[in-house]
């Protein structure tokens, strides 16, 4: 329900948080980027425009839940005209989000203009790096714009390596913006739009975890953000981006004169004429300055506050804060202004130095100009750590060895009384922080993975990117690990050194559909021995239960295969009679019970050149959502254990690696128990030779009607062929 104010508490609905044009908002990070564009379309409305939106990217932390949200919210989206594909990878995305920009590719028939938006994490910017580059020379549409909402993941919570955007999107000549807070989503989100319209440049938007999954209070209005054009002059003419037509030479030459020469001084201008970036602190004079970035900036006025550093404070000790919006290119003037009269200027830079880079060379050479301090301190210390997160304890320390290098002008050594006093209260807790216990992750009760993941005796496997790498941590059943879309490339590196006759490469089905597919056409022209163990799960779940993009059936899956050149192809399920009415399956396929996995496993080790084995079983989690949302049956066979009989040997955990099966303390000794209520009916444990299991067959639960959100994901789902419920459900 649209509205130009704020509800009473009695109107309050949670897609208010969409709907309400003009107030005060409550809403998630993720949620402040998918409102983003409503935002600017209703912008665009109030200045004439009518504009769309194109969206397209690839999931992944800490924008994992981007595409559910948006997904959740199609009706208000659609009704400000934002159209959302998903990509089957990061790199194809950011091609269609190019497309949105490309005039030639024919003219708009019912819009101004359209806005494109990006998303993915680190490894897919890294990923799209040529793409990014191409479509940044060639510009964007005067009333489009491109932002790049990029998810960086620094402490490396779901992904193989931390990750740090900047360098990659400074490579490309992509200007960064990054906000720290819901409100600033929004407001740099819509200058970023500006920004790229006014420059012709894309513009990154650089998104942390504690950002996405942070909840805030925002200001909206559909002239909250207005932005400012500079009267620029380029060479004695005004400045105006117009796209060129190509960018083959001679006419990619003009593009990089263009960008290095119009381009970049336009998106400087911009900053500096719309105050993206802010000094604060001490307004007279002031002898250390502090400047920092997004998260990293709240983080700083966080570490300020515990040291009791208030503005007072900051205004009586000469202390000077630079809050860049604009992380790069790093606006000069405003740096300069900052500096004056400062005796030391501290960077704090996320992981490598980056901001301080940029300080050090605007200030270079000129009379007065302060130290500049960062990752080392002027003695060549490590000052600014360049690994984990800069959390406002870690930063808190910084700031105290700042001041006690009397860079205020006091006694080397020392601090003031009440600073000395917080800083060992943060330092105390702290330790006691560090003493905390961290648990590795682990696969859900019933995960396909607790069993598919297992090879013969002798065999060696390399994991991928997914759920399944888990298996790293578990009784070896994998090694190796490496980028997504790389598996079993290794292999060919290595197979032609080692007496290691042949190797199994997991791979879940979103990886494949993703870019993994190529790797089993490059193992195929290599001519290796490698059975690639296809993981059909049904869903991308790791970051939330999305379709798999691109996906086919089993069956189709099979003649794809076999079209690629696979010398035998093998399909094991949790129930193999559900493929029987779909369409046929590849000549010579077999398909087998999920219990013959060894067997099959043995049978394609043995098999010269490429195999697959496609392991069949839905994620156990997604089934637990359907079952709680009315879209499937709950199972009425209950497994529970005899405690007067259980030996407590551990045999049935061992057997399927399930949480639900747990030890339990009583008078006779250690048992096992299964947890009933995360009990997701797989039935492996009862794999093992035990007498103590006993089976209970239940009264069937009482249907309940789907939820309109799950009847509505479950139509859209439908297209990726998840199969139907198990028989023994």
């Amino acid at each position: 329900m649209p509205s130009d104010v704020a509800p009473e508490a009695a109107d309050f609905d949670l897609d208010q948080k969409f709907t309400l044009e003009r107030g005060r908002v409550l809403l998630t990070g993720i949620q402040a980027l998918v409102r983003l564009p409503i935002e600017q379309h209703r912008a665009d409305a109030a200045r004439g425009l009518r504009t769309a939106t194109f969206i397209s990217g690839y999931q992944g932390s800490p924008l994992g839940t981007v595409d559910l949200t948006i997904e959740r919210n199609r009706a208000v989206l659609d009704a400000h005209d934002v159209v959302w594909v998903p990509g089957v990878n990061e790199e194809l995305a950011a091609t269609a989000v190019w497309g949105s920009q490309e005039p030639l590719l024919g003219p708009l028939a019912r819009h101004d203009g359209v806005v494109g938006m990006w998303y993915g994490k680190g490894p897919g910017v890294d990923r799209c790096g040529d793409v990014f580059k191409h479509a940044n020379f060639k510009g964007t549409a005067p009333n489009g714009g491109v932002l790049v909402l990029a998810g960086d993941d620094p402490m490396a919570k779901s992904s193989t390596l931390p990750t740090q955007v900047e360098p990659s999107f400074y490579d490309a000549q992509i200007p960064i913006l990054y906000p720290g807070s819901m409100q600033e989503i929004i407001d740099l989100g819509l200058h970023g739009i500006a920004l790229s319209r006014y420059s012709g440049l894309w513009v990154a938007f650089k998104i942390v975890t504690t950002v996405a999954d942070g909840l805030g209070i925002a200001e909206v209005g559909p002239d909250r953000v207005v932005p400012v054009h500079p009267e620029l002059e380029i060479d004695g003419r005004p400045w105006r981006h117009d796209q060129r037509p190509g960018l083959v030479t001679p006419m990619s030459l003009e593009q990089e004169k263009d960008i290095v020469y119009g381009r970049m001084d336009a998106a400087t201008a911009y900053a500096a004429a719309n105050g993206l970036n802010e000094v604060s602190g001490a307004t007279g004079a002031a002898r250390l300055g502090i400047a920092a970035a997004g998260r990293t900036f709240q983080e700083l006025r966080q570490a300020l506050g515990d040291l009791g550093l208030d503005d007072d404070a900051l205004e009586r000790f000469g202390i000077r804060l630079l809050r860049l919006g604009m992380v790069w290119p790093v606006e000069p003037e405003i740096v300069r202004r900052f500096a004056t009269g400062l005796n030391e200027i501290l960077v704090l830079d996320e992981k490598r130095a980056f901001i301080e880079l940029f300080v050090r060379d605007i200030l270079y050479g000129r009379a007065g100009a302060p130290r500049v301090v960062g990752k080392t301190d002027e003695q060549g210390r490590r000052l600014v750590p360049a690994d984990g997160e800069l959390t406002a304890d870690r930063i808190a320390a910084i700031i105290a060895d700042r001041l006690r290098s009397g860079v205020l002008g006091g006694e080397v050594g020392a601090l003031p009384v009440a600073v000395e006093a917080r800083l060992a209260l943060i330092e105390a807790a702290s330790r006691a922080g560090a003493a905390e216990v961290a648990r590795l992750p682990y696969w859900c009760s019933g995960c396909p993975h607790n069993r598919s993941t297992a090879v013969p005796e002798g065999s060696f496997a390399a994991a991928g990117v997914g759920c399944h790498a888990m298996a790293l941590w578990i009784d070896d059943r994998a090694q190796v690990v490496h980028q997504m879309g790389g598996e079993g490339a290794t292999w060919i590196g290595r197979a032609p050194f080692t007496d290691r006759p042949h190797m199994f490469q997991n791979v879940g089905d979103g990886t494949f559909f993703h870019s993994a597919s190529l790797a089993v056409r490059a193992a195929v022209a290599a001519g290796v021995d490698i059975t690639y163990k296809i993981l059909y799960n049904g869903a991308v779940a790791m970051t939330g239960g999305q379709d798999v993009a691109g996906v086919i059936g089993v069956p189709e899956l099979t003649q794809a295969m076999a079209a690629e050149g696979v010398s035998r192809i093998i399909v094991c399920s949790d129930d193999p009679d559900r493929h029987a009415g779909g369409g046929p399956p590849a000549t010579g396929t077999e398909i087998w019970d999920r219990d013959r996995l060894d067997e099959a496993q043995l049978l394609l080790r043995d098999t010269p050149g490429v195999t697959v084995l496609i392991y069949d079983q839905q994620c156990a989690a997604e089934k637990r959502r359907e079952r709680k949302r009315g879209l499937r049956p709950t199972p009425t066979k209950r497994i529970f254990i005899n405690e007067a009989v259980c030996e407590g040997c551990g045999d049935c955990g061992a057997k399927s690696h399930c949480l639900s099966v747990q030890p339990v303390e009583t008078e006779l000794g250690t048992k096992t128990r299964i947890h009933q209520s995360s009990c997701n009916f797989d039935y492996t444990c009862i794999e093992g030779d035990c007498p103590s299991f006993i089976q209970v067959k239940t009264r069937p639960a009482r249907a309940r009607p789907a939820t309109a959100p799950a009847a509505a994901a479950a139509t859209a789902g439908a297209a990726r062929a998840r199969p139907p419920a198990d028989i023994a459900e």
